[in-house]
């Protein structure tokens, strides 16, 4: 597909955008075009997901990049399965990339004015490693009512498919939500080894491939998958999961979420605090106090996931 620049006005593909904007559940009533084109609104609707969409200069990833592994290295740790939820709540420079006008325009795009940052996940994948991501919908374990979440997939390198980029099932966020079941495996990456059991049909896959600096769009009910990383390079993606004010959850526990645009007319969540400091004690307090509530939910969610099935 071709890229959406930053900045770009979609009346410039369009001489006729104007009366043919397009409206969804999501935003009702409201033209849009901040970021994207009326064909790619289109295509994400209608296939589930959409890539690639420019938003940062190679200086600036390789800055993200930098950041990220110099704290790695400090810390002796990688930022990958077990801790690597919600860094947005730690780091400046996540917080930089989570607020960015060139993400915030696709997303709005897609789900309305008023957005919620609702969870956030790095995915690295080291080179030559047999990490993969199982089959899977974003939306198993959230309990989001109404299920209307994007996922803005952020490259801080490059993530072909000999990387192991992700690969999607176009149109099958209209399946709705499908069942899964956990499997133990250290080499997959999510966090519950969650895996889509419902027969679906992979005749007809896409790989979406992202260069450093682009991100893709995804729906929440879409399923996808990533297989190991085959190149020379490590492959490094933020996975930020973007929500309407309008969205709940209906775990028991109070989640927090980050109001990133718009306004909150409806405080289903607790607000976050963006980080003054790296890896500050106070960033650091809020985000242990976040990811414990997610991890609470999530196990909520995952009760009541077996129980119905």
């Amino acid at each position: 597909m071709t890229p959406a620049k930053a900045g770009g006005n979609a009346g410039d593909a369009f001489p006729d955008v104007a009366s043919r904007r397009l409206a969804h559940p999501g935003y009702k009533g409201i033209t849009m075009g901040k970021k994207l084109t009326d064909a790619q609104i289109a295509h994400y609707h209608r296939e589930g997901f959409l890539y690639p969409v420019d938003a940062f200069s190679a200086e600036e990833t390789r800055r993200y990049r930098r950041a990220m592994e110099d704290f790695e290295a400090a810390q002796g740790q990688e930022l990958g399965k077990g801790h690597n939820f919600k860094p947005h709540l730690l780091f400046t420079w996540v917080d930089e990339i989570v607020h960015h006008p060139a993400v915030l325009d696709a997303v709005e795009d897609v789900i309305g004015p008023d957005i919620r940052l609702f969870h956030l996940s790095v995915w690295p994948k080291n080179a030559g490693d047999a990490a993969y991501v199982s089959w899977h919908q974003d939306a198993t374990y959230f309990g989001l009512e109404p299920p209307v979440q994007v996922t803005a997939w952020v490259a801080l390198t490059d993530a072909s498919v000999e990387a192991g980029c992700m690969e999607v099932i176009p149109r099958s966020h209209k399946l709705g939500q499908l069942h899964h079941a956990e499997h133990a495996d250290a080499k997959n990456l999510l966090s519950r080894g969650q895996t889509v059991t419902a027969e679906f049909d992979k005749s007809r896959t896409e790989f979406m491939p992202v260069r450093a600096g682009q991100f893709s769009l995804h729906h929440t009910h879409l399923i996808h998958n990533s297989r190991p990383n085959l190149s020379a390079d490590r492959r490094i993606g933020l996975g930020i999961s973007y929500i309407p004010t309008n969205v709940r959850c209906s775990s028991t526990t109070r989640l927090t979420a980050m109001l990133v645009r718009g306004t909150d007319r409806y405080g289903y969540f607790d607000d976050e605090p963006r980080p003054k400091v790296d890896f500050g004690v106070a960033e650091r307090a809020a985000h242990a106090d976040a990811v414990a509530r997610f991890r609470a939910s999530n196990a909520e969610q995952t009760r009541r996931f077996e129980t119905a099935a």
